[in-house]
């Protein structure tokens, strides 16, 4: 992976200077490595100034089963029709405004299941960071999100790259050779194809190679 994450700690640092809050979405395919870079990004932030970065996954905004099994949804889960986008604006509002704590959900993957509450962004968090497949999807409900954000960032994985790694992921959550192929390319990479052709330009665009 090539991005410098302390040059970029810094970075992020000196845009938010001043600022009461600041706002950054990292936008990518699934399996391309936004958990894990946000939060890497976001300990470095921390290690630099206690207590200033904290990170909100988009994936505690999908809809639940419950919710998805009558629409006949779940065989798509994942989708961007499955996610909460208009409860994940609504959070993201009442972060910016900086006048109290919000408390927004993050996904269990070995459960299948948000959690709500279970993350707290505080006032003294000035750095956010959003990540997440469709922040930057050009289409349906989700261009409302960009106005809230200060800096985007795309983090972009060759398709090869991210069908390895969405295979050994479904392996590792129980699922046979067979199951795991079905998944990851009539599913995940479907996904990871819309996301590369209908997302607007980042600001910054990451790139990963191994």
């Amino acid at each position: 992976m090539n991005p410098n994450i302390h040059d970029m700690a810094v970075h992020l640092l000196e845009a938010a200077e001043n600022r009461r809050r600041f706002i950054v979405a990292l936008a990518g395919p699934p399996a391309a490595g936004k958990s894990f870079l946000s939060g890497w990004l976001c300990r470095e932030l921390n290690a630099r100034r206690a207590g200033c970065a904290a990170v909100v996954p988009m994936d505690g905004y999908h809809y639940d089963n419950a919710v998805l099994e009558p629409q006949g949804l779940i065989p798509v889960k994942g989708a961007p029709q499955t996610f909460d986008c208009d409860g994940l604006r609504q959070d993201l509002e009442r972060i910016r405004r900086t006048d109290r704590s919000v408390a927004v959900p993050v996904f269990d993957r070995p459960l299948d299941l948000a959690r709500a509450g279970g993350r707290l962004i505080t006032l003294e968090h000035r750095i956010v960071i959003v990540e997440g497949n469709y922040l930057l999807l050009d289409e349906g409900p989700w261009p409302a999100l960009r106005p809230l954000f200060d800096m985007t960032l795309f983090l972009d994985v060759p398709d090869e790259l991210l069908e390895a790694r969405l295979i050994q992921r479904w392996r590792e959550m129980g699922q046979d050779q067979a199951g795991a192929l079905e998944r990851t390319r009539h599913k995940d990479m479907l996904n990871a194809r819309l996301i590369k052709a209908a997302s607007v330009a980042a600001d910054l665009h990451w790139a990963a190679s191994d």
